[in-house]
């Protein structure tokens, strides 16, 4: 590995999401502090939509990592379960002993007990449902089922779902316009702008950099333009372009990261904004021009008999 070549304690650009490298970029910091504006008021259901690959898993734990001590959080990675196995897999977050029989009514219950207890001592308990675009339909009644879980004035439990944008699509179906309406408050996380990105780029690296004397400008202002474009401000497709690209500058032995290297780990990364060659880019209207004749021509020809 490059780690010693760039005096590295670890790696600068894995795409597990680690809140140790949260970036607050524009959007991530308008998502971060929409979250933590609405939880601190006591709003119940919060929902934060992205693209994919743009961070929100990292948002969410940089929100937990935020909140430690001042809630009771929990956490669920994958919903895509049923009713019961859904407030069960709460339970079990939430560190509550389950006895038999196990029926909806005696997990609710034993949640609502847990709830309680935590609002008497004065916390609020919030729990981060990551994509959320898979919780089945069947499913959502348990999560507006929970949202009844209240005092007469504060809401016991604080959920906050965190999905690719069919979680849109799926909320806006008619039979369960009932969850939709307890949203109270909503954030997009896209992609971050272009001129974010060579700070992104180094704020990687000093957060892994051995000491403070680790050089962390090794990506040169074109390299680091080139990785805006290619990549279109997505953090993991960022995040992949840039270690294939110390890895290239470790085989050859240098220091710096250029356009090169950029360009040439990018024919190696699939999903990244395709090239066009270089004569398409000087003569755009003249191809185009070319392309719209030989469709017409393509149209316009008589169909031939194979005979």
């Amino acid at each position: 590995m490059y780690l010693g070549h760039f005096s590295l304690r670890e790696a600068p650009y894995s795409i597990t999401p680690d809140s140790a490298f949260f970036y607050p970029h524009e959007g991530a910091q308008a998502a971060l502090n929409t979250l933590l504006v609405a939880l601190r008021s006591g709003e119940g259901f919060l929902k934060i939509v992205g693209e994919v690959g743009c961070g929100k898993t990292v948002l969410c734990r940089q929100l937990l990592k935020t909140l430690q001590g001042e809630c009771v959080t929990a956490y669920i990675p994958n919903p895509d379960m049923g009713p019961d196995d859904l407030l069960m897999a709460l339970a079990s977050e939430l560190n509550i002993k389950l006895l038999p029989p196990m029926g909806r009514h005696s997990v609710l219950n034993a949640l609502r007990d847990c709830l309680l207890q935590h609002a008497q001592e004065g916390k609020s308990v919030v729990v981060c449902i990551d994509e959320a675009q898979a919780i089945p339909l069947r499913t959502v009644e348990s999560l507006r089922l929970l949202s009844n879980l209240e005092t007469e004035k504060h809401k016991l439990i604080q959920l906050v779902l965190l999905g690719q944008p069919e979680l849109d699509t799926k909320l806006a179906r008619p039979e369960i316009r009932q969850l939709m309406q307890r949203i109270t408050f909503s954030e997009y996380l896209g992609p971050m702008p272009a001129d974010r990105v060579p700070t992104y780029l180094t704020h990687r690296l000093a957060t892994a950099a051995v000491d403070a004397h680790t050089d962390i400008h090794v990506f040169e202002a074109d390299a680091a333009r080139a990785i805006a474009t290619i990549s279109g401000g997505v953090p993991r497709l960022i995040n992949v372009l840039a270690n294939k690209c110390l890895m290239l500058a470790y085989g050859e032995d240098v220091h710096r990261v250029t356009r090169a290297h950029v360009h040439l780990a990018a024919r190696d990364t699939p999903g990244v904004v395709p090239r066009r060659p270089w004569w398409r880019r000087l003569w755009p209207g003249h191809f185009n021009r070319d392309a719209a004749r030989v469709s017409s021509a393509a149209l316009t020809e008589p169909i031939r008999s194979k005979s």
